[in-house]
This record gives C-alpha cells, sequence and structure tokens, in this order.
C-alpha cells in the first residue's frame, strides 16, 4: 500500500496532541494589532484553542501522520 500524503496547508495550521486532540491556533493575531486591546492580544497568544469535536475526524485524514 503506498505512502498516505500529509496535506500541508493543514500540517502548518493543526497539531495533534498525545492525547488525540486536535491544537490549533488562536484567530485575529495576524494584522491591525494596533488596534486591539491589550486583553484581547494576550489573551490570544498562546496556541491554547482545540479544534472543534465535529472536525477533528476531518482534520486527521489531512495528517494521517500525526505531524
Amino acid at each position: 500500500m503506498p505512502k498516505l500524503k500529509t496535506n500541508k496547508a493543514a500540517k502548518k495550521r493543526y497539531s495533534l496532541t498525545a492525547t488525540g486532540k486536535v491544537k490549533r491556533t488562536t484567530a485575529n493575531r495576524r494584522h491591525l494589532l494596533a488596534n486591539k486591546t491589550k486583553r484581547q492580544k494576550m489573551s490570544s497568544r498562546c496556541p491554547k484553542a482545540y479544534a472543534d469535536k465535529t472536525c477533528e475526524n476531518t482534520i486527521k485524514k489531512l495528517l494521517p501522520y500525526g505531524n
């Protein structure tokens, strides 16, 4: 059976934890940061958000080797 290809766009956006959850980066951190409050910027600093349970299976298909 041939190797499965990893979706490179998904690899850059998501990563899998040891327990199998899908970790994602928080939104609204790319640009227009001067208009946002310090509280908004600090709360979205760490990639502590997890993908929704309904999307998890789809994302795991794009990352067959858990990249």
